[in-house]
């Protein structure tokens, strides 16, 4: 069910009266819109209707809908940042999509956590060129580490060196989650991580967000990205000599920025929720992003751009795979059975930026391999892994973009549950042995 359903159709769905439909909307259970002024018909949104069923079957059948909710289930908290409808989704009702090709993360952050993209140039104005010297101090002992492990083992370290952290008003949390997400972009610049190789085949032309010129925030140069803006930063680093990537990367940043209640995120909710501060906050989402049902996926990924190694055997590389019984990564998504819209865009945006680097052929081999095979279309970490090998970053780039795109959902989190004041405290079914009477 998506999208909108006329009066009709809302009363076969709920098995109710036009009269109980009124009722619905008067009570304000259920929303409505003109469809059509001139003949004043009315619609009603797909969602609301859907929540309305469920909360007849809670009724019917109370078990039943706790024991699902937990997983892809009932909609267990309110939050007006992130919606999943009809294939596409939404910060604060802007498609998603359309942001990451125009706009830069900064003023998606600005926008995802106070409603207001022109707050960009104040919250990340405080700039962040260098790190508190402890944290460089301990830095220096991880030159080899991935970005997530830098990312984890030193984020306790910052949070020491920001009492201001501890200040939970929105305003204030965001300028928080700023210094985050600029501090995470320096820990993800160290030498260690710089490109292995030169990428010999240039872009054939470049991605929409770099043409023209954008007035107001953040966007200012021909490119649409201030010097030291995250994504030119990044791409300075990982990418040397022409700028086309920085494109790539803020787009991916965006796409990854939220995805409503996913793992990490409710971790983060509910690590806020207890009165942590967003470093705790962010530091908990690390643990779960890592795992490999999650943005962990990723390494898997990068092993099996490894096991093909060249287009021509992609598709005998997934059927090896298949053959073993092993679990193809890369495919498919529950939320959405036409295609992953982050994983296409992505897809999209490395293929015409850079249509002969070997990273993209393969990619583009293992995705028709992938849809052929699984009858799945890429999702979004196959659309990092695509991106990281077209660029040829190394291990550990892809999972580190989807952390510090992420930072920006898990503040928006963290800032919801602030505002909220409320302990997120599920009660378990208990099925264990009974005690003795």
């Amino acid at each position: 069910m998506s999208g909108y359903l006329s009066a009709a159709e809302v009363t076969q769905e709920l098995g109710i009266s036009v009269s109980t439909l009124y009722s619905y909307v008067s009570r304000g259970l259920l929303r409505s819109e003109f469809a059509d002024r001139s003949k004043r018909t009315r619609r009603y949104p797909a969602e609301d209707v859907q929540r309305l069923k469920e909360r007849q079957e809670m009724r019917r059948n109370p078990q039943k809908v706790v024991d699902t909710a937990l997983h892809w289930g009932t909609p267990m908290l309110d939050s007006a940042l992130t919606l999943i409808d009809g294939g596409r989704f939404y910060y604060r009702g802007r498609d998603a999509l359309d942001l990451a090709l125009r706009e830069s993360v900064e003023r998606v952050a600005a926008w995802f956590w106070l409603g207001e993209e022109r707050e960009a140039g104040a919250l990340f104005a405080q700039g962040a060129d260098t790190l508190p010297p402890r944290v460089e101090a301990m830095q220096a002992h991880l030159a080899e580490a991935t970005p997530m492990e830098r990312f984890q083992a030193l984020l306790p370290v910052m949070a020491l060196e920001d009492p201001a952290a501890y200040d939970f008003r929105p305003r204030q949390a965001a300028y928080t989650g700023a210094r985050i997400l600029q501090s995470m972009t320096l820990l993800a610049l160290p030498t260690a991580l710089k490109r292995r190789s030169e990428i010999r085949n240039p872009p054939s032309r470049v991605s929409p967000i770099l043409n023209g010129v954008r007035e107001g925030g953040l966007c200012v140069s021909d490119r649409g990205f201030i010097p030291d803006g995250i994504a030119a930063r990044l791409q300075r680093a990982w990418v040397p000599g022409p700028p086309q990537a920085a494109a790539l990367l803020n787009a991916a940043l965006i796409l990854c920025a939220d995805h409503e209640l996913n793992v990490s995120s409710f971790t983060a909710r509910c690590v806020a929720s207890a009165g942590s501060p967003p470093y705790a906050v962010v530091s908990a989402g690390l643990a779960a992003l890592q795992g490999v049902k999650h943005g962990g996926a990723s390494d898997h990924l990068e092993a099996l751009f490894r096991e093909a190694g060249r287009p021509e055997q992609a598709r005998a590389a997934l059927a090896q795979r298949l053959r073993r019984g092993e679990n193809i990564p890369g495919f498919g998504h529950k939320l959405y059975p036409e295609g992953d819209p982050r994983g296409r865009l992505l897809l999209e945006q490395v293929t015409a930026a850079y249509p002969q680097a070997p990273g993209t052929l393969l990619a583009l081999a293992l995705a028709e391999a992938g849809e052929a095979l699984l009858h799945e279309r890429p999702n979004l970490d196959f659309g990092l892994a695509t991106l990281c090998a077209a660029l040829d970053l190394p291990t550990g780039a892809a999972i580190a973009l989807f952390a510090l795109g992420r930072t920006i959902g898990w503040t928006g989190h963290a800032i919801e549950e602030y505002q909220a004041d409320r302990l997120i405290r599920p009660r378990a079914h208990y099925t264990g042995v009974l005690p003795a009477p």
